[in-house]
């Protein structure tokens, strides 16, 4: 693994604008960053992440099927009582999962560590399934990059192919989101395609146009009752929002499933540790109220319930945190610390998608903060011939 200067397409603002890449840029700053990119072996790929990943996800198998069947763990992660049902006849019952992405803390040579899971709501996947494809193909055409260079990126034709088993043909699928959230939209707009290449009917709506009809059921803005809907909306918000006591009664097929709710909470973290001690691919953890003098001497402090780096702190003998308190008053989990790798004055994570259970793609994000937020810079990475 190492970070090459390859120099970015000249063109490549207008590409994203013809392409709808509307993000390329966030706050004024660059956002998807080709100046450089990250080659990888083969062997780096398969076995130092892509055959962890997979691992790592029938662990958290495991580890939800206990955490379902037992009251205390359910309170530890802030499940709502009420709706431990829904979640435990969710995880009976097998509802498919479609996608999530862990990140990880690797650089090519030691074991690759799981930061967090990302198993319910995660973005960045336009820019890594079809932009970064985009960019292979071009420096291949360019020959800036030799014949033979792949990608770790089947997401595009996994997605079309899991929907495919998930949903028999015809099946019309809302898709929601925050309509001015630019890179939610992305995401939601990527999975519709995929949705639409499959046989399924797809359509928009906004998170906040969804109602409930006289019959209980959700409806658009439009009326259109939803009998499938995929949404771009956490469970832990899900369960405490207004209408979630319509949800178990609304006849209404939910993406991800409500299992979920227990896989992308970081309380995942420590049971895992709990049931799978000292596993070469997970760091020690432990709840915020629980012994962590096994952790070591730093100590990175994260609320159960955040997202891209929001309230998150690293306290012992490195000490940095997030400028984002959103999420501070949620309770904690403490992680063992594992630095990101350097690349000059930038912090790499590597974020592996999973489609269904299978590892089938690579996003690398980079921040001048040991702290990789929403504001990072997406890289592109190619798997040497």
């Amino acid at each position: 693994m190492r970070r090459v200067d390859l120099g970015a397409r000249p063109d490549w603002e207008k590409k994203a604008e013809e392409a709808g890449f509307a993000f390329h840029h966030i706050g004024g700053e660059l956002y998807w960053d080709e100046s450089a990119a990250y080659a990888f072996t083969l062997e780096e790929i398969e076995t130092g992440l892509e055959a962890p990943a997979e691992e790592l996800h029938g662990m958290c198998g495991e580890a939800a099927d206990w955490i379902i069947r037992s009251e205390e763990l359910m309170r530890k992660l802030c499940i709502p009582e009420a709706h431990w049902d829904l979640v435990a006849e969710s995880w009976r019952q097998g509802e498919p999962e479609l996608y999530g992405r862990m990140d990880f803390s690797f650089d090519g040579s030691g074991p690759a560590k799981l930061l967090e899971y990302n198993a319910d709501t995660p973005t960045t996947l336009y820019e890594t399934s079809g932009f970064q494809w985009h960019w292979l193909e071009d420096m291949i055409a360019a020959d800036r990059l030799p014949e033979g260079a792949d990608q770790f990126n089947g997401l595009h034709e996994a997605l079309v192919a899991r929907i495919g088993e998930i949903f028999e043909q015809g099946t019309e699928i809302h898709f929601a989101a925050f309509e001015d959230a630019v890179e939610d939209y992305a995401t939601v707009e990527t999975i519709g395609w995929a949705a639409r290449e499959a046989g399924m009917g797809a359509h928009f709506t906004d998170m906040r146009q969804i109602g409930i009809t006289e019959t209980g059921q959700f409806a658009d803005s439009e009326d259109r009752v939803i009998g499938t809907l995929f949404k771009l909306y956490p469970w832990e918000d899900m369960l405490r929002d207004d209408f979630a006591e319509a949800i178990a009664s609304a006849r209404c097929r939910i993406l991800e499933p409500a299992w979920k709710a227990v896989i992308s909470n970081k309380g995942i973290l420590p049971v895992l540790w709990q049931l799978f001690p000292g596993h070469p691919n997970l760091l020690p953890a432990v709840f915020a109220d629980q012994d962590a003098s096994d952790l070591g001497d730093t100590v990175v402090e994260k609320p159960i319930f955040s997202r891209e780096g929001a309230g998150v702190r690293i306290r012992g003998g490195v000490s940095e945190e997030s400028s984002d308190t959103t999420y501070d008053d949620h309770p904690k989990i403490l992680q063992a610390y594992a630095p990101l790798p350097r690349f000059g004055e930038d912090h790499t994570v590597c974020g592996v998608w999973l489609i269904g259970t299978e590892a089938q793609g690579l996003g690398l994000r980079e921040d001048r903060s040991r702290i990789t937020q929403d504001t990072s810079r997406f890289r592109p990475h190619y798997i040497e011939p």
